[in-house]
């Protein structure tokens, strides 16, 4: 199974990323990707940029030693209702949306308010993925989420991050191992992600794709696999709000 995207980059524009967009597409062209994105933090992470920087997004170049270059955001979900820190506006203007909870932003409470803040945040039509649900910090009822991804039409995020063991995140293994084997029933889309903060880590999949094949899961529910796969399944989200 070959991956050739990696949408979930982050740059200094985040404030606790290290490395430029340039540096990232060069390092995607030495790996052989075709795809990457830039996905910084939204306005409420401590240090992330101000809604104007996602706005002005389309200056930045589509192509970049010969990789294309996805505009997106990480947004937060800012509370239990699932509310996001970009506006409509500019999430419409952008190729996808990743939303994720983030200790920054939304401190840990129990498994119904986290369950309760992502399944709202995937019922907005803009969110075509849910970041890290597989973060250990905050316990989730797994069977909702990922039928709730189905329903919406949402693609899990399997965060090669939450599997590194310098990670603040590490120990979300078995959290992963859960979400594959109910996305693999559900039918539910998946996508791996290096949430690279520098450059030399963008296209680091390696043991998230590891618990993917161990998965099962069918390479057509992969989206790394295959741009095209990953753009229907964008497009297919968005249609939910026509």
């Amino acid at each position: 199974m070959r991956f050739v995207l990696d949408v979930h980059c982050h740059t200094v524009a985040s404030g606790h990323g290290y490395s430029t967009v340039t540096e990232n597409a060069a390092q995607a062209a030495t790996l052989g990707l075709t795809h990457i994105g830039i996905a910084d933090h939204g306005p409420a992470m401590p240090g992330a940029p101000h809604f104007y920087f996602f706005g002005n997004m389309k200056i930045v170049p589509d192509t970049m030693h010969g990789v294309r270059v996805l505009k997106g955001a990480e947004v937060n979900i800012c509370n239990h209702d699932g509310k996001l820190d970009l506006s409509e506006e500019i999430m419409e203007r952008m190729d996808f949306i990743i939303a994720s909870l983030h200790r920054g932003v939304l401190a840990p409470t129990n498994k119904a308010d986290h369950t309760r803040a992502m399944v709202n945040a995937m019922e907005n039509p803009l969110v075509a993925i849910l970041g890290h649900p597989g973060d250990s910090w905050f316990d989730i009822d797994y069977e909702a989420v990922v039928e709730t991804a189905a329903r919406t039409h949402t693609i899990i995020e399997i965060n090669n991050q939450t599997l590194n063991p310098v990670s603040l995140r590490y120990n979300g293994e078995e959290p992963q191992r859960r979400l594959l084997a109910l996305c693999k029933e559900y039918g539910v889309p998946v996508l791996a992600s290096s949430d690279a903060h520098y450059h030399t880590l963008v296209g680091e999949l390696t043991e998230a794709k590891k618990l993917i094949i161990e998965s099962g899961i069918p390479a057509s529910q992969v989206l790394n696999t295959d741009p095209a796969l990953f753009f229907a399944a964008v497009a297919r989200k968005r249609a939910c709000a026509q």
